[in-house]
């Protein structure tokens, strides 16, 4: 599945435009606010539904306009998709997937797989430990689609049982049906605590092969740490037990993989921590060149890579490493304010994009 094209209409900076993206690489080019990375955003948000830049969709809507709409056109082979998502502030969001209304995007099987790099994603490792872990969740639902329905459960019965905690505390309700929702929460911790392992599993030779390949100094590894070291429901029930006490104190579950953690290490060391904001940005692209490999092996779909101003802080052997795994598969979005910036850039094969304030000129087209 690749994205043919994206239409804008009151979006950002745009009040329309359109686009055409090639099958492998794909350099969008102009000077700072140009509107480089609103092109970006704005097919991230066509294929899901949402931005990678900002949780007041509000923002996305273009000074002055009433509402939005991003058409993203695909083709799987000789067959023809659309996605539309229309967005008015106050509005309960317009999904569609060819024509039919659809109330999540994620939830589409002929949508694109998506990774994103831009300077607001460095969230993803210096942020708090909920972005790590939807990030995973995330991961594992593009890997293993099936699995995605066991974190709503977790979410479901862990709010259950925070319910009846409080309830508890207050006075409300009864001890006697805790035991009830422990044995219902452990099936469901489990399962998504050796989910979030097992996909850091397949990241982590690959995360480590980026790491050095990009020239992040030091030994980098991933280390996941979930809350629970629980071999099975019994044990995980016992550890619930164990804390009632606190829970109830305090009126909510304090165990459980909402609680998990993941590490981005340099030499056992925290790079939220003790990494430079370039060192950060390095780790942040290796990771994400490592799910490519990972959903390009166990699924067979290479994701559209979407990579704001990636370039500009690699020096040229790094530069030309990450042109070429861009091009070994798969699509490919690169934002830059130099075509210098990017090997290959002027190359037969390889569609360019000139964006002026408000418009998107197609410089080239790969055949």
């Amino acid at each position: 599945m690749r994205v043919v094209s994206v239409q804008l209409r009151d979006f950002r900076t745009y009040a329309r435009a359109e686009a055409y993206l090639g099958e492998g690489l794909t350099v969008v080019h102009g000077p700072n606010g140009a509107g480089k990375s609103n092109l970006l955003e704005a097919l991230y948000f066509g294929c899901t539904g949402r931005s990678p830049r900002t949780r007041n969709e509000r923002e996305l809507v273009r000074f002055g306009a009433q509402a939005t709409r991003v058409v993203v056109a695909l083709a799987d082979g000789t067959d023809a998709h659309e996605l539309s998502v229309g967005f008015e502030p106050g509005q309960p969001k317009h999904m569609s997937a060819d024509g039919a209304p659809v109330e999540r995007l994620l939830d589409v099987e002929t949508r694109p797989l998506l990774s994103v790099f831009v300077p607001d994603r460095l969230e993803l490792l210096k942020g708090a430990p909920s972005v790590r872990r939807a990030h995973l969740d995330q991961l594992v639902a593009a890997v293993w689609p099936a699995r995605a329905a066991d974190r709503l459960a977790y979410s479901r019965v862990l709010a259950q049982r925070n319910a009846l905690l409080g309830g508890i505390r207050a006075g409300r309700a009864s001890r006697a049906t805790i035991s009830t929702w422990d044995r219902q929460l452990a099936g469901a911790a489990i399962r998504l605590r050796d989910h979030r392992a097992g996909v850091v599993s397949l990241l982590a030779e690959p995360f480590s092969e980026r790491t050095r390949e990009l020239g992040l100094a030091g030994e980098s590894n991933l280390d996941f740490r979930p809350r629970s070291r629980a071999g099975d429901e019994e044990e995980f029930v016992a550890e619930l037990q164990a804390r009632l006490a606190s829970d109830l104190e305090r009126g909510f579950s304090t165990h459980g993989p909402h609680r998990d953690e993941l590490a981005l290490l340099r030499d056992g060391r925290e790079l939220r921590l003790y990494g430079s904001q370039g060192e950060q940005r390095l780790a942040l692209l290796a990771m994400l060149l490592a799910e490519r490999t990972v959903l390009a092996r166990e699924r067979g779909r290479t994701p559209l890579m979407l990579l704001d101003d990636v370039m500009s802080e690699l020096d040229s052997e790094r530069r030309e490493l990450l042109a070429r795994e861009l091009s070994s598969g798969g699509q490919s979005v690169i934002a830059t304010t130099d075509l210098g910036h990017v090997p290959g850039a002027g190359a037969a094969g390889v569609t360019r994009l000139r964006v002026s304030p408000g418009a998107v000129l197609q410089e080239a087209l790969a055949a």
